[in-house]
């Protein structure tokens, strides 16, 4: 569960490292988003030879939560950090990243980012 204004790593190359959720476009006045959901986030602290710049408002889906979340089999995940990827648009599911860094949740291949998991080096 990520509020409004909670800071999030990123989990691929586009030269940003750490962002803030500035908003989650399509659920209305909600201000909570969980692990698959693509918000609006701000670029805090940037690469300086990167894709992103600080300053930047770009889209991303979130990769990992520290709330745990329940699946379908009845077991329980959970990661250590708050993590999302950049992705080309708020409808769009192509990465701007080409690589990503840490696990990821399967259930992200599940919403349909297949080119997310598919260069990720962890899957859980």
């Amino acid at each position: 569960m990520l509020r409004l204004r909670s800071l999030l790593t990123v989990a691929d190359n586009t030269g940003a490292r750490v962002v803030q959720m500035i908003g989650i476009p399509g659920r209305g006045n909600k201000k909570v988003a969980t692990l698959g959901d693509i918000v609006t986030v701000v670029v805090k602290v940037a690469d300086p030879h990167g894709q992103a710049k600080k300053g930047d408002v770009v889209h991303a889906v979130v990769v990992r939560v520290r709330k745990e979340r329940k699946r379908y089999d009845g077991s329980y995940i959970r990661f250590d950090d708050n993590a999302c990827a950049l992705v080309a648009g708020k409808g769009s599911k192509e990465p701007r990243g080409t690589r990503f860094f840490g696990p990821l949740a399967r259930e992200i291949k599940d919403l349909g980012f297949n080119k997310i998991v598919s260069q990720a080096a962890e899957i859980y």
